[in-house]
């Protein structure tokens, strides 16, 4: 069963700008980007964003495999300039808040295709 998962993380103050060249790096960069997602056996992974009572949070949702290699120990590109917005924007300050998920539904032929990988 893939492990499932949605994280809250607080934005540093003032960082809205260069969260909006982040993200935007991140969509222009897409091709790449997805291609570093299989050695992490990373199915689907989603980045939300929200205001909430003056602090700015991003949301990771995430579908991953088993075994998948860890962000901060790949060699490419692309992970490195992720990590680099990730180290500039994140709060590291505050306790990231992972949600409890209460039901997953995943229909059979994905979950098969997800073990195909």
């Amino acid at each position: 069963m893939p492990t499932v998962e949605l994280t809250r993380f607080r934005v540093l103050p003032d960082k809205t700008q260069l969260v909006d060249e982040w993200l935007l790096f991140l969509n222009e960069h897409m091709q790449e980007t997805l291609l570093t997602l299989e050695a992490e056996k990373m199915y689907i992974e989603t980045i939300f964003r929200e205001v909430l009572d003056g602090y700015e949070y991003l949301y990771w949702y995430s579908v991953q495999g088993e075994n998948g290699q860890a962000v901060e120990d790949s060699q490419h590109w692309i992970d490195k300039k992720h990590l680099e917005y990730w180290n500039k924007c994140i709060d590291k300050t505050f306790r990231p808040v992972d949600l409890t998920p209460e039901v997953i539904m995943i229909p059979e032929k994905i979950k098969y295709a997800m073990n195909e990988t």
